[in-house]
Parts: C-alpha cells; structure tokens; sequence
C-alpha cells in the first residue's frame, strides 16, 4: 500500500480509502447489509494497509456505521481511521447535531469520531446549516473529544468551494467528486488545487463515477484496446486521479470481495504522476468519446450563465446528458426534482427563450430546445 499526505496533519493516509456506501446486501434489500462478507472486506483490507474507511448516517439506511463497528473489533479500530457523516437535510435543529452525533458514536461502537463530515454541501444546503452554528458547535465537539477533526463532502460549484472553504479556519478534509469525466464538473480540478492550496486534505469520491465508466460502450472499448499497457477501466479511472498530487485518499465503493483484492492490488501502482503523457491522451481521447455520445455536447463551460431568469442551465444539461449516457435516469430524476439541488426556480422550465445564452455558448447549441427537452425527460413518470 501507498501512503499520502492529508492534508496539514502529520499522518499518512492510504491512497485507497474503503467506501461504504455500495456494500454487499441479502436479498437485494439495501438496509440488509451481509454483515459476514462486509467484515471480511473491511478486515482484508486493512491487513493490506486501507487506513480510512468512509461511512454516512443513511447509508444503507442506518446500517453502514453498524456493520463499520463491528468489523473495526478485535484491534482493527486501532488500524483504521473513521470518516463518517451529519446528514445535513436531515438536521432542522442545533439540538439534531449532538442527537445524530452521539447515536453515530454509538452505531460505530466508539468513543471518538476521526472525521465528522457535512454530508452533501451546496449552496442551499450550506446557508442552513452556517446559520444554525454548526461551525461553533464542530469546535465544541472537537473540543469534548467526540471527533477528531472537522470537513464536508461536497456537490456543488467552484465558487462555493471557495467560498465554504474560506469560511473556517479548522476544515480538515473536503470531500469531492473526481474523475476524468469530470475535470470541470462540480469542485472540478480547479476546486482539488485550491483546497490542496488551503492545505486541507481531499479525498475523492466517484472516482470510477459511480461504476458508470466500469463497462464501457464499444466505441470507447475500442480505444482502450490501443492501449500498449491493458489494464481494466477500473485501473485506468482508479490510476487517473491517483496521478494527481494533490489527492490525499480515493475511495473505492466496493460491494464485494474480488472488488477488495482488486482495489488493493492497484494501489501498489497508485503514486502520483503514474500516467505517461501517452496514457493521459489517450484518457483524453476516451473522455472525448464518451462525451460525443451523449445528447447535448455541452463542455459545462459556463460562458450561458448567469441565466437572467435563473435557471441553472450547465447543472440541467449535465443531468439529462448522463442520465441518458450511462443509463442513469432514475437517480438523475431524484437530483433534479428532489430541491437538494437545484430550486424550483432554476429548474428548466423557468426558461422565458430570451435567447442571450444563445449569443454566449461557444458551441452554438440550442439551448431553449435543450432546456425543454431536459425538462419533459427529467420529469418523466
């Protein structure tokens, strides 16, 4: 295994992290987590060097921090260090903080917390819970021993990255999602640099995007077979982010064992500047080709907005394209409808045709037709 830096402290983190989000479940019931080959995982794992796991409240609805525990007994705790999550929508109350904390304390079977994490931040959610003081009550909590340190994972733009970030001076970690089809989605590698910058140790989630990019369609299939060097997408995408410096920890969502083996037998391979310059191109040339493939060849530039009307018109492109990209169409639908997102106002049907987007979009696409298009696909029953 391979250790990086994290961020301003004096430890090592592994370069693979052990996600817990997506774990082996019994009878396809997600809160039915098989318990015996998740220990076995986390266990594997850390005999051969993972020292960070990554867990969240409602990940597997409730049970991902159960099974955390009791895989972390009989001296593993001590190997391990723990990141979970305070679900931000689920917190309407100060008095939510200390309830959620101590129940996750309890779950995890463990007196201290080594990453307490603001789960999913973005502009609405962000405003929320800054107002509620959660950054006074981190202080206290860090200050009592509940947890170690404080961070947030994040979905959202590069301006408020920036603008969370420099709201404190105790962030730890940031959290980001990464991966060669989203160099400018997001935090994007403008946000990596600049929280790498504030010395605050990152770790990247969806580095594989969700498994999305695990089976490729034949055209991008064909690119990869020129390679002079076979590897398996997995590695490629695992190997993409590693090569970047600035990543503290990628985590890897493993829901079974061959994931596990898999993963570990990468990051032998996981130092920084690992990719030759023909492997980068040829990365490039797959990101090229996954895009031409979707339905609208938006860059997510940014040059349309802001929108007069409001309306968050890269955000709408990027969900219809990858719902329909990677068959992605119920969990995009969730995201574009359910307001943890996006607001009813910067919806897509909110678009009045005023038609100065057109003017700025270097593409010269359609974008009125697009939104409407976006919109009846987004909202479908």
């Amino acid at each position: 295994m391979k250790y990086r830096k994290f961020g301003k402290l004096d430890w090592q983190a592994s370069a693979l992290g052990f996600g817990a989000m997506r774990l082996p479940v019994l009878n396809g019931n997600p809160s039915q987590v098989d318990e015996a080959q998740v220990i076995k995982m986390i266990r594997y794992a850390v005999d051969h060097g993972v020292n960070y796991i990554d867990s969240a409240y409602g990940y597997h609805r409730g049970n991902s921090e159960i099974v955390i525990g009791k895989a972390l007994q009989d001296g593993y705790r001590e190997k391990m260090r723990i990141a979970t999550k305070l679900p931000c929508h689920d917190a309407n109350s100060p008095k939510d903080f200390d309830r959620i904390l101590n129940d996750q304390l309890k779950k995890l079977k463990t007196d201290k917390i080594d990453f307490y994490l603001l789960h999913h931040l973005n502009r609405l959610v962000w405003p929320k819970m800054r107002d509620m003081g959660i950054l006074k009550w981190a202080d206290n909590a860090i200050a009592d021993g509940r947890i170690g340190y404080f961070g947030f994972s994040y979905h959202d733009n590069f301006e408020t990255l920036k603008e969370i970030i420099n709201a404190y001076d105790n962030w730890t970690v940031c959290q980001i999602q990464y991966n060669y089809m989203d160099e400018d989605v997001q935090a994007g590698t403008r946000g990596l640099e600049y929280a790498y910058k504030k010395d605050l140790a990152v770790v990247v989630m969806e580095p594989i995007k969700g498994g999305r990019i695990a089976v490729p369609p034949e055209k991008v299939a064909k690119i990869w077979a020129q390679a002079p060097v076979q590897r398996t997408p997995q590695e490629w995408a695992l190997r993409w982010v590693w090569n970047h410096p600035e990543v503290s920890v990628v985590l890897s969502g493993m829901s079974k064992f061959e994931h596990v083996v898999e993963n570990v037998a990468f990051a032998e391979y996981s130092q920084p500047h690992n990719l030759t310059k023909d492997e980068l191109t040829l990365i490039g040339q797959v990101r090229d080709t996954y895009r031409s493939l979707g339905p609208v060849s938006c860059t997510a530039c940014g040059y349309c907005t802001p929108c007069p009307n409001g309306v968050e018109i890269p955000r709408i492109l990027e969900f219809y394209n990858e719902a329909i990209l990677f068959n992605d169409s119920d969990r995009r639908r969730r995201m574009y409808t359910d307001h943890h997102m996006l607001k009813d106002e910067q919806l897509a049907d909110k678009c009045i045709k005023c038609e100065i987007c057109l003017e700025k979009c270097p593409q010269k696409l359609p974008i009125p037709d697009l939104l409407e298009k976006a919109h009846a696909y987004l909202t479908m029953k």
